[in-house]
């Protein structure tokens, strides 16, 4: 959190040696800064500290898959949404995950529910499982590995060492 706190603080040094708060100044500041922060790694980041280095970009990829996920499901919903015959095969899954943490939990089922189509229903009280709610399930098991292959992946790389 320290570095982040750093690297937050020289994009705004940045902005203001260029005279403007501007999203471009202060996201070619974030850069510049992480950039130096990575140089400088093995003077400031000691243990736990260098996981920064290695959750910042699979948390932008992470964001990038969750927008194209968005917006493909978006035009799969919105297709239906206005055809004569709309392909809906409706089910209720059980997701096994493999999230242990509160916050993984908490981020991925979010990110199903954000995704049209999709529901999360419930968390297991043993934090063994998801339900999820899918309008496009003809096939559970390859619902599953796709939700496992690529939200949840995505985040124990953001959140897990």
């Amino acid at each position: 959190m320290k570095l982040l706190a750093i690297n937050v603080l020289l994009a705004v040094a940045w902005a203001a040696l260029w005279n403007g708060f501007s999203l471009a100044n202060l996201l070619t500041g974030l850069v510049i800064g992480f950039g130096a922060l990575w140089f400088a790694r093995d003077l400031i980041a000691q243990g736990d500290e260098r996981r920064y280095f290695r959750a910042l970009p699979q948390t932008l990829v992470l964001i990038v898959y969750f927008l194209k996920e968005l917006i493909k499901s978006s035009i799969m919903v919105a297709r239906d949404c206005i055809a004569p015959r709309p392909n809906l095969h409706p089910a209720i899954v059980k997701m096994p995950l493999d999230a242990h943490s509160d916050a993984e939990i908490f981020l991925l089922a979010n990110l199903i529910t954000l995704t049209p189509g999709t529901l999360t229903l419930d968390v297991a009280p043993d934090r063994s499982f998801l339900l999820v709610h899918s309008i496009y399930a003809t096939d559970e098991a390859a619902l599953v590995a796709d939700l496992k292959s690529g939200m949840e992946r995505r985040i124990g790389k953001v959140f897990r060492p």
